[in-house]
């Protein structure tokens, strides 16, 4: 496994190859994919957070059965900028990740995705009890999204 930038990703992306995005948190891992076109991210069904070994088994049969080529994960930084105790959680995961697969992850500044996830649930009158379900998977999809744009800006600044 590799842990690119996005970049990166960019100049080995094959026509075709969907991405997931990952909202890590300390109960669920919310998740959202790609179409195989790179153009829109979509909300999935949350992981809920067991141990490790079981959370990765169930995160790649996912990736197995969606085809995925690579993970966006949000990377929880401070307003500041400064790396808390969150950012060293996701690094600490996707090192462990390392040792169970090939599949690149690449790291994606989060600040602010869970309130626009929040916003957009809102704008969409969601109840509390179907947001608290559905937050970390549109946090996943927000996160995800800002990765497709930018690899389409990428594209189009190469062509």
């Amino acid at each position: 496994m590799a842990i690119l930038t996005i970049e990166e990703l960019a100049e080995s992306l094959q026509p075709a190859q969907a991405i997931a995005g990952l909202d890590l948190g300390t109960k669920t891992i919310g998740l959202a994919m790609s179409d195989l076109s790179r153009r829109f991210a979509t909300p999935r069904p949350v992981i809920k957070r067991v141990k490790f070994t079981q959370d990765a088994e169930v995160l790649l049969a996912f990736a197995e059965k969606e085809k995925v080529c690579a993970f966006i994960i949000g990377l929880p930084m401070n307003m500041d900028g400064s790396a808390g105790p969150r950012v060293q959680a996701t690094r600490a995961f996707v090192r462990s990740m390392g040792e169970k697969t090939a599949l690149p992850f690449i790291f994606w500044d989060e600040r602010l995705s869970t309130v626009a996830a929040e916003r957009a649930l809102l704008e969409m009158d969601v109840s509390r009890a179907k947001r608290a379900e559905r937050i970390d998977s549109a946090a996943a999809s927000f996160i995800l999204q800002g990765a497709l744009d930018r690899l389409s800006a990428l594209a189009r600044a190469a062509d």
